[in-house]
């Protein structure tokens, strides 16, 4: 399998970037004005996706990450909604997607005269934007130009015996084939500092990846939460560790280039470590609430075309800007929910495939998903998304609580 077979249309952006989609997307920039936006997508047809804030208050890491979404190059355009009183602004947001030369509109509910004076206005401007969208121009990609993400949820013990064990192994070809790999869940390997920090590509991103571990032990210290669930034990998993190598491992072998903060993009190809966890001096009202819907935003933020979502007893989320190829390394789960899961990693503990088979045909349906083919999420119409209050420094650079090696 030579990684020049792998070769699909894509989307040409500016500055050379490109995309594996081509989607308005409907932003609301408070949750005032969600409603507005749902109406506005629903009325122009399923090439219009929604995604936004619920909150009022100034949140610099929402806004971070809402900038980076409508920058993404599998969005061809944007209309921001915005209430009228809300710290985050559309017209800021438009103006994020111009820059990188897409068509974008924005308007005020309060300024259009309420509800269906917006609706109408916005479905006029979403129609204009659509009718763009199909002069995208059109490029090859491949493997080298792929970033894919990697997030586990619903674990059990197939997953870190399969599901996570053959995403490492494909995400070891795609960076191997000069792809990007991007995996997170940093509070998902406590106890692995120094198994993960030994991964770093040199001195700096050994560093920043102890830092990264010290801060997330911090963290579930003080919010006296570790990453393990009922619905794990169920599962069949048994303690913490368990849970974080089978987490850790679905990041395959290569070495871990650096960390990212939510929001950037990897400087160059390889394999890089999300780090999701609020800095210090996280928000005051409340405690950051980790999730699934956040880690594939989270992820997709930082400019992943397609996630991978391992997980062992089954979910059915999606995104609205990327691709989510749900994998599990149960067989029991892939039968019994073949409207979500897209592919059944557990043929490697039947024996009806190796592990390095397997890798192959995930490679395989990747690459298939890249050109167009659409996931199980995409089909049913899933687009679940989650952007918290946060503390997290724009700077990707080591925190101060990490230890020197």
């Amino acid at each position: 399998m030579h990684p020049k077979q792998f070769v699909w249309p894509g989307y040409a952006r500016k500055h050379g970037k490109k995309g594996v989609r081509n989607k308005l997307l409907v932003v609301h920039t408070v949750e005032c004005s969600s409603h507005v936006a749902r109406k506005i997508a629903s009325a122009v047809g399923n090439q219009a996706e929604v995604v936004g804030f619920a909150g009022c208050n100034d949140n610099a890491y929402a806004v971070r990450m809402l900038s980076a979404l409508v920058r993404h190059p599998n969005v061809g355009a944007v209309l921001a909604v915005g209430l009228g009183c809300e710290y985050i602004q559309p017209e800021k947001l438009a103006e994020a997607a111009m820059e990188e030369g897409k068509e974008a509109d924005w308007l005020f509910i309060q300024d259009e005269g309420g509800t269906i004076k917006a609706i109408e206005k916005g479905a006029a401007s979403a129609r204009r934007m659509l009718a763009t969208l199909g002069r995208a121009p059109r490029t090859d990609m491949g493997l080298a130009d792929l970033v894919v993400g990697g997030e586990c949820g619903g674990s059990d013990f197939t997953s870190g015996l399969a599901g996570n064990v053959v995403a490492g192994r494909f995400f070891d070809l795609l960076v191997d084939a000069g792809g990007t790999a991007i995996f997170e869940e940093i509070l998902e390997a406590i106890g692995l500092r120094d198994l993960l920090a030994a991964r770093g590509a040199d001195a700096a991103a050994r560093r920043s990846i102890g830092a990264a571990c010290d801060k997330a032990l911090a963290y579930c210290r003080i919010v006296r939460q570790y990453s393990i669930s009922p619905g794990n034990f169920v599962g069949g998993l048994s303690t913490i560790e368990e849970k974080s190598m089978g987490a850790v491992i679905k990041s395959g072998s290569r070495p871990i280039q650096g960390v990212l903060k939510v929001g950037h993009a990897p400087p160059r190809p390889g394999l890089w470590l999300l780090d999701t966890v609020p800095d210090p001096h996280w928000m005051q009202h409340g405690i950051a609430n980790p999730n699934d819907n956040e880690g594939l935003t989270a992820l997709i933020a930082s400019g992943c075309h397609i996630v991978l979502f391992i997980t062992g007893r089954g979910n059915v989320v999606g995104n609205a800007v990327a691709p989510i190829i749900k994998v599990t390394g149960n067989s029991a789960t892939f039968a019994a929910m073949p409207d979500d899961m897209d592919f059944d990693a557990g043929v490697t503990l039947s024996g009806e495939t190796s592990q390095a088979e397997t890798a192959a045909n995930l490679l395989r349906l990747v690459a298939a998903t890249a050109g167009g083919l659409s996931t199980k999420s995409e089909t049913l119409g899933h687009c679940e998304y989650y952007i918290p209050y946060k503390y997290q420094d724009a700077n990707p650079r080591p925190c101060a609580c990490g230890r020197e090696d």
